[in-house]
């Protein structure tokens, strides 16, 4: 029984990039409390060298999860405008919530059609939001018997699927990184610290993909032969062998676009052996992310094999 009420939990956090102190907060809580019923208590490594991230470490480990923290949003500029963190999708009427010095906030989006065709966004609120306020969809969490549909699927689900990893994990690492979406920063030093001091040089990222002309709904979790990034053939063929001898449903997916914490880790120095896997999601950077169970189920019981089998 998958336990989503945890999800919902983490789709409520705020956490666009650059202000993840909450959503590393709510991580290092939910760790410290629910550990002891794990197979294997990990070392906790966080701390002012590692800005909001977290890095767990369990046994004597040979792969590590990557899964990003951080949300998309939007940032409140001059004259009720705004502006916006990662990508996520303008629609007219979106409802946003933050708190600047004046307390809690709700408003929404408004998109302005300038007569010479552009266009740009501004918020709707009864006074002047403080400049500089982070702003992210307004939690919506829907679960029915097929599908899971939210804000921030991406990549809050992804967080959530290493916590269930982690719970049977006896050897391995955890990396609960930040900024992914909003151009990377954390990837490099971590990877770094890893490499350095357990010489861990092989990841998995756990992340969210699209649903794609390729790419479909309750077919499996997606493994990513490409997106803007190209992991080595030789362990991307290691992944497909594992998967195709177990039981677990996948799918093979090949983008042109696209990027990860996988491929900040494929622009630095480190010889990192990188791949993507995760569930395919529709509505992506919406507050309609959708998943389907299944995939999820697909994706944990994938995780769980890859770190037992690379």
């Amino acid at each position: 029984m998958m336990d989503f009420e945890l999800l919902e939990k983490l789709v409520a956090v705020r956490g666009t990039s650059g202000d993840e102190i909450s959503i590393k907060e709510f991580l290092i809580d939910y760790i410290t409390s629910h550990q002891s019923n794990w197979k294997q208590q990990p070392e906790i490594i966080q701390g002012e060298e590692f800005q909001d991230a977290i890095i767990l470490v369990f046994g004597q480990p040979k792969t590590a999860i990557f899964a990003h923290i951080d949300t998309i949003g939007f940032m409140t500029g001059y004259d009720k405008n705004l502006i916006k963190i990662g990508g996520p999708r303008i629609i007219d009427g979106i409802q946003l919530v933050g708190s600047d010095s004046q307390g809690e906030i709700e408003t929404e989006l408004l998109v302005i059609e300038e007569e010479d065709g552009s266009s740009h966004i501004n918020y709707v609120y009864d006074r002047e939001i403080d400049r500089g306020t982070p702003l992210s969809f307004k939690p919506d969490f829907r679960l029915t018997d097929t599908h899971v549909q939210s804000p921030y699927m991406d990549n809050r689900l992804g967080v959530w699927v290493a916590l269930q990893v982690a719970k049977e994990l006896e050897n391995g690492i955890i990396v609960f990184s930040t900024y992914e979406e909003h151009g990377g920063g954390s990837v490099g030093f971590l990877g770094k610290y890893i490499y350095e001091k357990y010489n861990v040089r092989q990841a998995l990222i756990s992340d969210i993909t699209w649903v794609t002309d390729g790419v479909h709904h309750g077919k499996g979790v997606a493994i990513s032969m490409r997106d803007s990034g190209i992991p080595r053939r030789k362990y991307l063929n290691r992944i497909i062998d594992i998967a195709k001898t177990s039981s677990v449903p996948f799918q093979l997916e090949v983008e042109s676009a696209g990027g990860s914490d996988g491929t900040m880790l494929q622009k630095t120095d480190l010889p990192f052996d990188w791949c993507f896997i995760g569930a395919p999601e529709d509505n992506v950077h919406s507050p309609d992310e959708k998943v389907a169970l299944s995939d999820i189920q697909s994706m944990i019981d994938l995780y769980q094999l890859l770190m037992k089998k690379l």
